[in-house]
């Protein structure tokens, strides 16, 4: 039911001229599941507090709630046609009063990590892009039909949301910052074993799949408790995100995977001073793919001990500024960072080495992030003591990965497997800290086991570059025979 509810969501948004990306479907999906969450939300509430025999007072006037504009029913539960707005009348009441209505609540609210915060956040930065009112009539029925009240029904509707945002992704453009292939993610999370009491935090959090993939790691723990789950719920997962979009996506995925009122921050993480962070601050797991290739202006530079445009360094210095003492850490970074010579790539190496212990490095293949035509590693290191040697895996998954074999979690099995004991194989091996040259701090990776990373190509890739050249030969023949 859901699989085809979002479908026909995808196909009605098609005809809409104001949607033109996969990142746009998402977004206008995001708003609408949003505000049918809510409703959903508001609505136990009042049910508990009538068992109670308590009134519960809705964050939501009524004629600003789902079942008042969105979908108000007849006495039988059917939509009543006779009340429910529709064409330019329905969007000029989400153009006009909906969303005007809603982004005042971020005025209202009592503080940044409140439900009504978030609220004002989402629709002050988002817009509707569905300007046909028969068209927005005809995805609120599909979203209306949709049901997520249960643990059951929001795992569904989460892993569609997830394929959405993988789609997304795929769909190139801006989408691919917004997704890490999920199999890395978990086993990265693996690695981490974040802890119930533990704050995990992600400052470039994109979609929060981090966040939610270590959510669904901690919330599987045996013997959780009621107040281990409220400990997951309010205390554990915090992350920050500047980019409109990805903010809603990400309130959006958290609360589908559980996460009623996810600790997300709208703000730019590098425009904070790393000389403000304070101990409270400090947090016990980081784990992030911050981007890179991006490039910050001189006064965010001026916030960094070491000065860089490259948006990924300033991040890397923010997360071994952000971290506890004894706190661990996963970050995805471009794998030209091991060897870069600049200043900046050695002094930042060096301060990574001296201040944590720098455990393993996973060299990850090209293609495992899809329509990103860099080779990353991830680096997993724990601040409070310097490095005393490093366990390096190079990942062959022993195929050419893309978008029709991307990564899953059996590549990475040994990985994980192996990483517990940090033993040595034909793709593993340990380097002596003392050994690393203290004039470039360089840690390239350097398979002492002949292992160089072999990219395997599918029969139709040499089937495709064989046609390709014979096309080009039989061209530049016509050409010849033309001037004979």
């Amino acid at each position: 039911m859901f699989e085809l509810a979002f479908k026909n969501i995808d196909d009605v948004l098609w005809k809409e001229a104001g949607c033109t990306t996969e990142l746009d479907y998402t977004e206008q999906t995001s708003w609408l599941l949003f505000l049918k969450y809510l409703d959903g939300l508001e609505q136990d509430k009042a049910a508990e507090a009538a068992l109670e025999g308590k009134t519960y007072a809705f964050l939501l006037e009524a004629p600003y709630r789902w079942e008042s504009w969105a979908a108000p029913k007849t006495a039988s539960g059917a939509l009543d046609h006779n009340t429910a707005l529709t064409g330019d009348d329905l969007r000029d009441f989400v153009d006009r009063k909906l969303f005007p209505y809603l982004h005042g609540f971020k005025q209202k609210a009592s503080g940044p990590n409140t439900l009504e915060y978030k609220i004002g956040e989402i629709f002050g930065e988002i817009k509707n892009k569905i300007h046909s009112g028969y068209n927005l009539r005809e995805i609120i029925d599909h979203i209306d039909a949709l049901r997520f009240r249960s643990q059951t029904e929001k795992h569904e509707l989460s892993h569609l949301y997830e394929a959405k945002i993988k789609n997304m992704g795929n769909a190139g453009r801006n989408g691919g910052e917004y997704y890490t292939p999920r199999p890395l993610i978990r086993a990265m999370v693996q690695v981490i074993k974040p802890t119930i009491g533990e704050r995990i935090y992600d400052g470039a959090c994109g979609s929060a799949g981090f966040l939610c993939e270590a959510f669904d790691y901690m919330k599987g723990f045996s013997g959780l408790t009621t107040s281990n789950f409220n400990t997951l719920q309010t205390r554990t997962f915090y992350g920050k995100e500047k980019k409109s979009l990805a903010y809603v996506i990400a309130i959006m995925n958290m609360i589908l995977h559980g996460i009623e009122a996810p600790n997300i921050a709208h703000t730019n993480t590098l425009a904070e001073n790393l000389a403000d962070i304070q101990d409270k601050d400090r947090m016990d797991v980081i784990l992030a793919n911050p981007p890179f290739g991006g490039k910050e202006r001189k006064e965010v530079q001026q916030n960094f001990p070491i000065r860089t445009s490259e948006t990924a360094f300033l991040f890397l210095q923010h997360f071994i500024k952000m971290l506890k003492a004894g706190g661990r850490a996963g970050v995805v970074i471009k794998n030209t960072f091991l060897s870069n010579t600049d200043n900046a790539s050695v002094s930042l190496r060096k301060l990574l080495l001296e201040s944590c212990n720098l455990h393993t490095i996973l060299d990850c293949p090209g293609g495992t992030f899809q329509g990103a035509g860099v080779k990353t590693v991830v680096l997993f290191f724990e601040k409070g003591a310097p490095t005393r040697t490093t366990w390096y895996y190079q990942l062959d998954p022993g195929r050419n990965m893309g978008k029709t074999n991307p990564l899953n979690d059996g590549d990475l099995a040994e990985f994980v497997k192996l990483q517990k004991t940090q033993a040595a194989s034909d793709k593993s091996w340990r380097v002596d800290a003392a050994a690393i040259d203290t004039a470039t701090y360089d840690l390239s990776v350097k398979n002492p086991n002949g292992g160089e990373e072999v990219i395997h190509r599918s029969p139709q890739d040499i089937m495709d570059e064989i046609s390709a050249l014979d096309a080009e030969s039989a061209e530049v023949l016509a050409k010849i025979r033309a001037l004979l």
